[in-house]
């Protein structure tokens, strides 16, 4: 079985995805990079990354959802806000019949 290459950036990633979720995914780009922008933005394990001082977040799309990544801190942090949603330790999930929390997005990566 032939394995894709992975994506050579956050355009390219978004490319590989329906209009519907290619939106959810420019919303965390956008959202990301106002939150902290001088953030470098770059593909790391096949998903967008964003550093500045360490790493920042990552996010993912996925079929039913998008992952998002803020680290056990971001997690710890705004867990309350964040208990809505299913997740792990680093890692929470947005599904996709829902809005994007936007405005708490923000507030973790500004946090981080």
């Amino acid at each position: 079985m032939e394995k894709t290459p992975p994506p050579k950036n956050a355009d390219e990633f978004a490319q590989a995805f329906p209009p519907d979720v290619r939106a959810k995914i420019e919303q965390m780009r956008h959202t990301i990079l106002k939150a902290a922008p001088h953030a470098e933005e770059i593909i790391s394990y096949r998903m967008p990354a964003y550093k500045l001082n360490g790493w920042l977040v990552y996010f993912c799309a996925f079929k039913n959802h998008i992952g998002f990544y803020p680290f056990k801190t971001g997690i710890k942090k705004f867990k309350k806000e964040l208990s809505v949603y299913k997740g792990a330790a680093g890692s929470v999930q947005f599904p996709h019949d829902k809005p994007l929390p936007l405005g708490l997005i923000s507030k973790i990566v500004k946090f981080r």
